[in-house]
């Protein structure tokens, strides 16, 4: 039976291209990092890697091997992470990603419930580019990501998506405006209004409303920019502009403002949990299901409430 050491050295002779480099890698020596390839290789009674006077590159059989040695050498990384993790504090911990409009409603709760199972987590907010970075080289467990018509998530299939909730992108309207009366109003009818958007061209609200809207043949004009959706709904009351915002973020709407859905086909972003394949530990199943939970909880409010 081969061990993990021979798995290491398959992944090592990959990525440095010859079986000096990856005994360098390694710090064995050339004749140990032979021994172990011969090891495998008699496992599988195959060849794994051509040797050439240039370097090494892995066959067929050994590509084929690969992706599962560094699932393996992946997952044993994770499982001495959390031991330590738990002999040195005393307790799982979790590290989560989250960004600003879910980290205030569906992350508290469901963080609560896991300091109460003894679980440490260490929450980190930010945007969307940056916590599927972080994602990308393990600084997270996992993370709330989002994912919008006109966008693709860049995930490889490293990763696995739970899909939690459907957050609707709604227009927040002046209480004067002259279609606040409208139960949905077209984004047609609003081709020469002036918009409030993100403080960036690669806000994702301002990328799936000028998607929107160029379905309609306009694209909006932007009269400011904010990332504070408090400070947006006040300069919206004051009849500067308007917005479209996600519902999460409309937690607390103004009395002065009206809140309405757009017309026509949905406008809203796809809220999900993201984590690697490998990542398969009790807390972060822990923290999944609380995460579903709560998404249950504000989907049944909104149901309650009706379409704002």
């Amino acid at each position: 039976m081969f061990d993990i050491r021979h798995l290491q050295v398959l992944r090592a002779i990959a990525r440095e291209g010859s079986l000096a480099a990856a005994a360098r890698a390694l710090h064995h020596s050339h004749p140990t990092i032979s021994h172990h390839l011969g090891t495998l290789e008699a496992h599988f009674d195959a060849q794994l890697v051509y040797r050439g006077p240039r370097g090494a590159v892995l066959t067929d059989v050994g590509e084929a091997l690969l992706p599962h040695a560094e699932a393996v050498l992946e997952r044993m990384l994770l499982a001495e992470q959390e031991t330590r993790a738990m002999v040195v504090q005393g307790s799982a911990a979790l590290r989560v990603g989250t960004f600003p409009t879910a980290g205030a409603l569906l992350m508290p709760p469901a963080v609560k419930r896991l300091h109460q199972a003894g679980v440490q987590v260490s929450l980190t907010e930010g945007e969307l580019p940056a916590l599927l970075e972080k994602l990308r080289s393990r600084e997270l467990h996992l993370s709330l990501i989002f994912s919008q018509p006109g966008d693709q998530l860049d995930l490889n299939e490293e990763f696995i998506v739970h899909p939690l909730l459907e957050d609707p992108l709604l227009l927040v309207l002046p209480a004067d405006h002259p279609h606040a009366s409208r139960r949905r109003v077209p984004l047609d009818v609003l081709r020469y209004d002036k918009w409030i958007g993100g403080t960036t061209d690669s806000d994702p609200c301002d990328r799936l409303l000028s998607w929107a809207c160029a379905q309609h043949g306009f694209q909006p004009v932007h009269a400011m920019r904010t990332e504070d959706y408090a400070v947006m709904q006040g300069f919206v009351a004051a009849g500067i502009a308007i917005a479209l915002v996600p519902r999460l973020a409309l937690d607390s709407p103004r009395a002065d403002t009206v809140i309405r859905p757009v017309d026509g086909p949905s406008l809203a972003r796809q809220i999900s949990v993201a984590m690697l394949r490998t990542t398969a530990s009790a807390s972060a199943r822990q923290l999944l299901t609380a995460l579903r939970g709560e998404a249950a909880r504000i989907r049944s409010s909104w149901e309650t409430m009706g379409n704002v």
